[in-house]
């Protein structure tokens, strides 16, 4: 009799709960003792291998699947429908992850009761660089049109992303002119698909292997000290992609929430583990197409664009956490201020990295946007790794949310053209 192996979905999630229970269990033993010691460097190499083959594919799956992807668009006439659809979906999304976390805040109020003296010694070590919105905006703008070479060598995202649609457009203007050349760069998504393949059979070890080091070397005594705030951003999270989320996905397209879990969660599993929503891209893109049967025009346009763009996690923690240091400083912020900290969060959610903490970077430009010491990062950096987890778990459930609603605002905005 033939053995028969669990899914990959089920490997995934085997992986994760016993990454969880093995970190635990060496914890127990004592950070110092030499099988700790032992296991983390383990975990270490192949949580890292497993995140550098993921970022191997990143640059040749985000160039071709964008250029391809447009070009496809173009041919079915649905490119202007699409584009609207999807930055429409991404705006509304981030706007209602932000609105919950500012209001979550304001219900609970975290930071009121710390003292800001507590954490001088944090903030003295630490060094903001200051950023003004006028100087992040032209840096960001730059930073979009660039040497393809040099961005596709540099792995710049973005960058990257810009020029494949022009490419993609120039390829459907050209028509049959450039046919030899769409059908190459088709060939070319295929092949790294295959690669993706290939990389998925090690995800479930490379998985326990990250969670083993993220419980192992996680100071979880700060949460103590920070634990409102911790929570707070914690149930806003879950709030928004448990239950916000999955509501917009229910009312646009009748899917229910178990059948979208049962699809996504290889690539939410991955996105908790790994913190980054780039790397995770391969396997988001993979589930969106084969579990969730997303259009593959539609998936290789919304997909790679909404894992640079559309940060839902990011922007609501970066509100939260403004809201979160005015309590701490003694600042209340009236209503203007907070709708600047809202225009702010998202922009800087817009132009933060898809990589590990990158949120904190552009945290500084929404701390100053309402003149907040930029200092006061040093106060999350202790929590920022364990909250980064579900921030990008929602950022990649959003994108892909994205993806079956404009999906199917695309077939009905077809029907009623017919």
């Amino acid at each position: 009799m033939k053995l028969k192996f669990p899914s990959l979905n089920t490997q995934i999630l085997l992986g994760a709960f016993l990454g969880v229970a093995f970190g635990f269990g060496l914890l127990s033993l004592g950070k110092d003792s030499a099988a700790t010691h032992s296991s983390l460097y383990v975990a270490n190499l192949v949580g890292t291998l497993f995140i550098d083959l993921l970022k191997m594919v990143l640059i040749p799956l985000v160039f071709t699947s964008i250029a391809v992807g447009v070009a496809n668009l173009q041919a079915h006439k649905q490119i202007h429908f699409v584009w609207i659809s999807t930055l429409g979906f991404f705006v509304f999304s981030m706007s209602v992850a932000i609105v919950v976390g500012l209001l979550a805040n304001h219900i609970f109020h975290p930071g009121q009761g710390l003292h800001l003296e507590m954490f001088q010694n944090a903030m003295s070590t630490f060094e903001a660089k200051q950023q003004s919105p006028a100087d992040f905006f032209t840096k960001f703008l730059h930073g979009l049109f660039m040497n393809p070479v040099a961005a596709l060598a540099q792995g710049e995202v973005l960058a990257v992303l810009i020029f494949a649609l022009f490419l993609g457009i120039a390829l459907v203007i050209g028509g049959e002119r450039y046919k030899n050349i769409l059908i190459l760069l088709q060939e070319l998504l295929e092949i790294v698909m295959q690669m993706v393949r290939w990389i998925m059979t090690i995800a479930p070890f490379g998985i326990m292997a990250l969670l083993i080091k993220l419980v192992v070397t996680q100071d979880l005594a700060l949460l103590s000290t920070l634990g409102k705030f911790a929570a707070v951003v914690t149930g806003s999270l879950l709030l928004h992609g448990v239950v916000v989320l999955p509501l917009i996905l229910y009312l646009v397209t009748g899917m229910t929430p178990l059948k979208f879990w049962r699809g996504a969660r290889e690539a939410l599993v991955t996105a908790f583990a790994t913190s980054s929503s780039s790397a995770t891209l391969p396997i988001t893109l993979r589930c969106v197409e084969h579990n969730l049967h997303v259009r593959k025009e539609i998936a290789q346009f919304v997909i790679p664009l909404g894992a640079t763009i559309n940060m839902d996690g990011t922007a609501l923690y970066e509100a939260a956490a403004a809201l979160f240091v005015a309590n701490l400083v003694g600042i209340d912020l009236n209503l203007t201020q907070q709708l600047i900290v809202f225009f702010t969060a998202m922009f800087a959610a817009i132009g933060a990295p898809g990589i590990p903490s990158a949120g904190m970077v552009t945290m500084v430009m929404v701390l100053q946007s309402v003149g907040l010491p930029a200092e006061a990062i040093a106060i999350l950096l202790p929590i920022d790794r364990l909250l980064d987890t579900l921030r990008t778990a929602a950022n990649v459930e959003g994108d892909m949310i994205g993806s079956l609603v404009v999906q199917k605002l695309v077939k009905e905005g077809a029907k009623s053209h017919d």
